[in-house]
């Protein structure tokens, strides 16, 4: 079984695929904006970007985990960002959490998985 990866850097891999299954890094956007909702636009943005260059798109995503730094602030904004984004119909499963950011001024953070279209 070959695992592929992607635009490593000596830490990490943009994407890694195995049997058509693509998992993207997870991702963060700044300066994108001061809230959670600009964030996740320009999160959102990379993500279709990502996909479309590995051969899959957002009605080929298998699962997404959010991370975000405050669940109780910021989880309907995120929610109405994702909700105008996703597919009908394609929706994929979804975790979301609260969780330290690596950098004080992110908000959010999504990992991927996906297959190519």
């Amino acid at each position: 079984m070959e695992v592929k990866h992607y635009e490593g850097n000596g830490r990490l891999s943009l994407v890694t695929e195995c049997n058509g299954i693509l998992h993207l890094t997870g991702r963060t956007c700044m300066p994108a904006g001061d809230t959670v909702a600009e964030q996740a636009a320009g999160i959102l943005k990379i993500i279709d970007e990502t996909l479309q260059k590995y051969g899959s798109d957002k009605k080929h995503i298998l699962f997404t985990q959010v991370f975000l730094k405050d669940i109780i602030r910021d989880f309907d904004d995120m929610n109405r960002v994702w909700e105008a984004w996703v597919e009908p119909g394609f929706e994929p499963a979804r975790a979301t959490v609260q969780a330290k950011m690596a950098k004080e001024e992110a908000l959010v953070e999504m990992v991927v998985t996906a297959v190519r279209a």
